[in-house]
């Protein structure tokens, strides 16, 4: 399915609800098969979440989770634990390109059995669950922080609890203190001192708990964009969001601040404001603490016709797609001038911006959303527009429902 976008503008004042955060639901889910006394309410209803719920709900000795990254690797570490379990963990054609290396050798490290179906080091694997008994893991500071969460999540279950040693420097801690916040809301004891996280184990007490999970901030950042690009005075309301979020994207508060939209924080909700024009002619970040959030940002100043330099992007080049180059070719297709390195990316001010330019999306859900708001700007279309079901199935009618025209193709 393709959407043709015409040039829009959006409603002067608009509200939506956002479904919950994909990166909470999934931790709970898995926290959910741990400890079973949990409940969870807001739960996300992107792909991700409802592949991690089937996985961890089925009896199926082979378990698909499709494109779901975060679920890979989540699960991957689950399983490892379940004694006496012996199932295959597969995904899509993309997914077996993700490279899972540095995750099966920490689990190795701690005694799990677990072994490549096809090519060393990526997906399928072959896992077969017991109970492990080592709790010291070195790895890599700079590493994806869903590797390190998988081992967290675990951590309270093992025999010995778990000695994390990161080494280096460590990108994308947010994340990382996501996770930890979920344990120690549960109850386990945990402590995060430099480069050495430490979680005890934990035996889970018998009253219910209920979490609730905060609306997702990487949604946000499409209607950030779409503000950016609006007329001064114009307001979306979004919920349900906290101002002392666990997410890292809610960092966009504050770095949108740059693109003249003011957030404004009232009983879990934001309402975003376009204030003024954006004041710097050129945006400067450091995002290894956000990368999911580049995408936006990118077609944000491209659409202002902006400069930007972005650095921290490591990460991006393991995700759907190669997210540079994918970024780079799109956003040239428009008539932007974009350069990019393995963990950065510099857009050159634009002059023009082409019209009618048809979007690809590359399987990424997230190249379809970040283009989006560049339709109050000129008419655009995007291909295969329902990969945004992977986490925001409801996209596209809340684009028409703030005023945005859209129509498939």
């Amino acid at each position: 399915m393709n959407i043709k976008l015409q040039k829009s503008s959006l409603h002067k004042q608009s509200n939506l609800a956002i479904t919950g955060s994909k990166s909470e639901s999934n931790r709970l889910l898995l926290l959910q098969a741990l400890y079973s006394n949990i409940s969870i309410a807001n739960i996300s209803n992107s792909d991700d979440a409802t592949l991690m719920q089937k996985a961890l709900q089925s009896s199926d000795t082979v378990k698909d989770i499709h494109h779901a990254g975060t679920a890979m690797r989540f699960l991957t570490a689950y399983y490892a634990t379940q004694n006496g379990q012996e199932i295959t963990l597969t995904g899509s054609s993309r997914m077996q390109e993700r490279p899972i290396k540095i995750l099966v050798d920490a689990l190795r490290q701690l005694g799990a059995e677990i072994q490549y179906t096809n090519n060393e080091g990526y997906p399928p694997l072959q896992i077969k669950g017991q109970k492990l008994l080592e709790n010291q893991v070195t790895l890599a500071a700079n590493v994806s922080s869903q590797y390190i969460s998988a081992l967290l999540l675990i951590a309270p279950t093992l025999k010995n609890g778990l000695t994390l040693t990161l080494d280096g420097k460590i990108t994308s801690v947010p994340y990382i203190k996501m996770t930890l916040a979920l344990l120690d809301e549960l109850g386990v004891k945990t402590n995060f001192e430099g480069n050495t996280i430490n979680v005890a184990r934990f035996e889970a007490k018998q009253e219910a708990r209920k979490f609730t999970v905060e609306s997702d901030w990487s949604s946000a950042s499409y209607f950030y964009s779409l503000i950016a690009l609006s007329e001064i005075g114009t307001t979306i309301k979004l919920s349900s969001y906290k101002q002392n979020s666990l997410q890292g994207d809610s960092c966009l508060a504050e770095i949108y601040q740059e693109f003249g939209v003011e957030t404004t924080f009232s009983e879990n909700t934001i309402t975003l404001t376009k204030k003024q024009e954006a004041t710097q002619k050129t945006i400067q970040l450091d995002l290894k603490n956000a990368p999911d959030i580049a995408q936006t940002i990118a077609v944000t100043a491209f659409g202002l016709q902006l400069s930007c330099e972005m650095i921290g992007l490591h990460t991006l080049k393991i995700k759907e797609t190669d997210r540079l180059i994918a970024l780079q070719t799109e956003l040239e297709k428009l008539g932007g001038s974009v350069d990019i390195t393995d963990a950065s990316l510099h857009l050159h001010k634009a002059t023009t911006i082409n019209e009618n330019i048809t979007i690809a999306t590359y399987k990424d859900h997230r190249m379809a959303m970040a283009f989006a708001p560049l339709a109050l700007r000129v008419p655009l279309e995007v291909e295969k527009a329902d990969v945004v079901s992977k986490s925001y199935p409801n996209f596209w009618k809340d684009l028409e429902k703030i005023g945005v025209v859209t129509k498939e193709n």
